[in-house]
């Protein structure tokens, strides 16, 4: 037992199958709740056991859909609060609204900001996180926590690869320090594609780097309507790439992003659990890895509970923070 009690693990409708996982990493069960949407979309949230004194752990992704998670989690997380634990820590393994995270246009909401504050004001006492869209959204919690990175998952898989003569691709200019820092875990050159937004869609101009005769991992945070992955596999392509290989953080995954990822000629994508993906999505990318976030966030759980660092986890990995 640690100083805050023993551990209480709840899991959100968000991502039960991780949930899960994590539970079976730690050896400590889940909490059983009664969760339900009544007739009226109002959320009922009832626990099941008591949780006073208790180091409570609540593990809720906000994918879609997103405005439902929220709600669910912060209707759980106040739930949580009224029941008298010793401390609340909120595992959210994808935060949504993580573009939202500055005033880029005139009369526009900070929302990334919002969610946040809402997050904090129902009631956590910590948090962890993964892979921020904007590093500065971690300032916008005014409580501590944990911001970890899945990229180490994500070059030890490729790793394997061996690849003799590849390059790591940016997949925009925004992620290239992350890209670089990849490709030197990986001993690769780095290669950028350098693209401009207009309106929902993006528009890649031209690639910064040498690709040609060479197998390419395109890399990037996250892919949504997967517009950014489509202009960076063609662009690679148009310089005489070899094989093509995709690797994100969270794999959103909004239409149309299954039809366009299916029309891409690539040796494989590869991505997380932070997000579910759907069977029926499954199907469709057969070429699709998904590597488990549970064993990094259980651990990080273990340590937060035991009062022991979490950047030991990261010690070799911390060119990523």
């Amino acid at each position: 037992m640690g100083s805050h009690g023993t551990i209480k693990l709840f899991g959100g409708s968000g991502c039960p199958e991780l949930a899960q996982e994590i539970s079976d990493y730690i050896g400590t069960p889940l909490s059983g709740r009664k969760l339900f949407q009544f007739a009226n979309e109002n959320i009922f949230v009832q626990l099941d056991e008591s949780v006073r004194g208790q180091d409570v752990f609540l593990i809720q992704t906000t994918s879609s859909p997103v405005n439902y998670n929220i709600m669910e989690l912060l209707i759980f997380l106040d739930a949580l609060r009224r029941a008298s634990p010793d401390r609340i820590t909120a595992v959210i393994p994808y935060l949504a609204y993580g573009r939202s995270d500055r005033k880029d246009q005139p009369r526009v909401p900070i929302v990334a900001r919002l969610v946040a504050d809402m997050i904090v004001d129902a009631g956590i006492d910590r948090y962890i996180l993964l892979d921020l869209h904007a590093d500065q959204i971690q300032g916008f919690f005014s409580v501590p926590g944990d911001v970890l990175t899945v990229f180490p998952l994500l070059s030890d898989y490729m790793k394997e690869k061996q690849l003799k003569d590849g390059v790591v691709v940016a997949a925009d200019l925004g992620f290239a320090k992350k890209a670089r820092n990849f490709a030197e875990e990986l001993g690769l050159p780095l290669a950028m594609v350098e693209k401009r937004r207009i309106a929902q869609d993006t528009e890649a101009l031209t690639l910064v780097g040498d690709v040609e005769g060479r197998d390419v991992i395109v890399l990037d945070d996250e892919v949504d309507t997967a517009g950014t992955m489509v202009n960076a596999v063609n662009i690679v392509r148009r310089y005489g790439a070899r094989d093509v290989y995709l690797c994100f953080a969270h794999a959103v995954l909004s239409p149309p992003a299954i039809e366009r990822l299916c029309s891409l000629s690539v040796q494989e994508m590869v991505t997380t659990n932070s997000v579910p993906i759907p069977p029926e999505k499954r199907k469709q990318l057969p070429y699709l890895t998904t590597l488990s976030v549970a064993p990094l966030l259980g651990e990080v759980i273990q340590r937060v509970h035991d009062g022991c660092s979490v950047g030991e986890v990261f010690r070799r990995y911390r060119r990523y923070q």
